[in-house]
């Protein structure tokens, strides 16, 4: 009998291996297919080669993970943590799986490059350091030789304030290698951005296109787009310099005590703005495990595909195989089918909303990521980084102040009576300018802290929502933390970041939205 119950058992073990083989391969075919609408990716890190993909065994198990996964392709860094993957290493990785379909691109992190940074001293590095920019430079020679794709991580910039720095920063004037360039004031957000602008041109473009002139690069924009230029993150020049700009999707569990406090819709705002200010270069978006349940898991895929990413990088690997990262993935499997699905429908479109206007290098003072907790109460954000004169409706933060002409077009979107919404510390700034005491201007109770944005009640955010929704002739009636996503074709999304069911009513129709769900209506479909 035992012999018997065994053979069963192992039969019943075999079926469903190969059930979930079949299904697996199922959804390769699927993501293959799909690929150029929506595509899914991971990185292997230095670190990855070095302790999971050294051997054969290894890297038949990482093959199998992608297909089940619908990855289509594969990162293979060269650099992170101080550490160089071995080149033969990397080469065996690329060849294989160039040979079983996917495609497949290099990366490097610049983390612990040289001379520790005073800021962030395990991680960043001080670039000031002339022996640092030279380790970049030799980085960036070393992967051009094998790639013609490098992404570079989200630890591209710098926070160091030594005294070497200190005093490049009171000369204003950055040096790389032979050559100084001038900066334009004494600010660290100045001397930083300069430094990492001409840093880029020197020592990472330039010396990787010396060794391989085909190679394109790829800088990742990290999610904490308030910061960019405090830590030398000049979006603008860079997003010029570069081939492609990616994006930092994670948002993770708002209540988690060590990675909280990011709302979800943070990275729909922010993947929707990048967006505008790399147009065509913009490539995907990038998120992770860290602080996530499934939940929030999927909802970074569902805002990253909701903010047009042409891709979405599951990172890392090696990260994905333990934590939270297996049950993510598992239920992240199979939503694939249906993301894609949504995915194809928001390329069709086009986004439309309130225009949210985030000049570059803004200061948030005390509204940072005001926009997100804004998404989060059901006000369909259309984000932008030049001011949207002919919008039909339009938010404003103290951010927008980085304009210098911001009173006079302001002035001309009030007296053309379109709805505005500005936020109260936006509104002490201008008092007696711009017209703000017009009936079509609403001001928006932040008190200097965003968070109790979410603490808003359904009233007052119908009565919000029923003045600056009216040019889109749509009227929307939801619990907070319920966010609507309209396009122009009549087609919109809601989607519920409540532990509960809510009951929302979009122009008279009543509708359920499951906890932690979203509803699509495309134009000519129901889903």
């Amino acid at each position: 009998m035992k012999k018997i119950g065994l053979t069963l058992l192992c039969g019943v073990v075999l079926l469903s291996l190969l059930a979930g083989n079949a299904a697996g391969e199922e959804l390769w075919s699927l993501a293959q297919e799909k690929r150029d609408v929506h595509r899914f990716s991971t990185l292997f890190t230095a670190q990855d080669i070095r302790d999971s993909l050294s051997n054969p065994e290894g890297i038949d198990k990482a093959l199998l993970w992608c297909r089940k996964t619908g990855v289509t392709k594969v990162y293979i860094e060269e650099f992170r943590d101080g550490y160089q993957a071995e080149r033969e290493a990397i080469l065996r990785i690329k060849e294989r799986f160039l040979a079983e379909g996917f495609a497949v691109a290099g990366c490097v992190t610049t983390t612990n490059v040289g001379k520790p940074s005073t800021g962030w001293k395990d991680v960043i590095s001080c670039y000031t350091d002339p022996e640092t920019q030279k380790k970049v430079r030799a980085i960036f020679e070393y992967a051009a030789g094998m790639f013609d794709e490098i992404m570079i991580d989200d630890f591209w910039f710098t926070d160091c304030s030594c005294r070497e720095c200190d005093a490049a920063r009171k000369s204003r004037t950055v040096l790389i290698g032979n050559r100084s360039y001038p900066v334009p004031g004494d600010r660290w957000s100045d001397y930083r951005s300069e430094l990492m602008v001409q840093l880029s041109r020197e020592y990472v473009l330039g010396a990787a296109r010396k060794v391989n002139p085909q190679v394109r690069l790829i800088i990742k924009y990290p999610q904490w787009y308030d910061e960019f230029h405090e830590r030398g993150y000049e979006i603008v020049r860079e997003t010029g310099d570069f081939d492609r700009i990616w994006v930092g999707t994670e948002t993770r569990d708002y209540d988690n005590k060590q990675w909280g406090g990011t709302v979800q819709y943070e990275a729909f705002f922010i993947m929707r703005w990048l967006g505008g200010v790399g147009a065509e270069k913009c490539g995907g978006g990038w998120y992770d495990w860290l602080g996530t349940t499934e939940k929030t898991y999927v909802e970074q895929a569902r805002q990253t595909i909701l903010g047009g990413a042409r891709e979405s990088m599951l990172f890392c690997y090696g990260g994905l195989q333990g934590e939270t990262g297996p049950r993510n993935v598992e239920v992240l499997r199979g939503h694939i089918p249906g993301l894609l699905s949504v995915a194809a429908e928001v390329k069709s479109r086009k986004l439309i909303g309130i225009a949210a206007y985030k000049p570059p290098n803004s200061e948030p003072e005390a509204e940072a990521r005001v926009f997100d907790f804004v998404g989060m109460m059901g006000l369909p954000l259309a984000p932008c980084h030049e001011f949207p004169t002919e919008a039909p409706a339009l938010f404003l933060s103290v951010h927008a102040l980085k304009d210098p002409g911001l009173v006079e077009k302001l002035s001309r979107f009030v007296q053309s009576g379109k709805p505005v919404m500005i936020t109260d510390g936006l509104a002490k700034r201008l008092a007696g300018k711009a017209g703000l005491d017009r009936p079509n201007v609403l001001q928006l109770k932040v008190n200097s802290s965003p968070a109790s944005l979410l603490k808003l009640s359904g009233p007052e955010l119908d009565s919000l929502r029923g003045r600056l929704l009216l040019p889109f002739q749509t009227e929307f009636q939801a619990p907070n933390r319920t966010a609507l996503y309209l396009f122009d074709d009549g087609s919109w999304v809601v989607e519920n970041f409540n532990d509960q069911a809510v009951q929302v009513r979009l122009n008279g129709e009543a509708v359920s939205v499951p906890p932690r769900e979203w509803i699509c209506r495309w134009k000519g479909k129901g889903n």
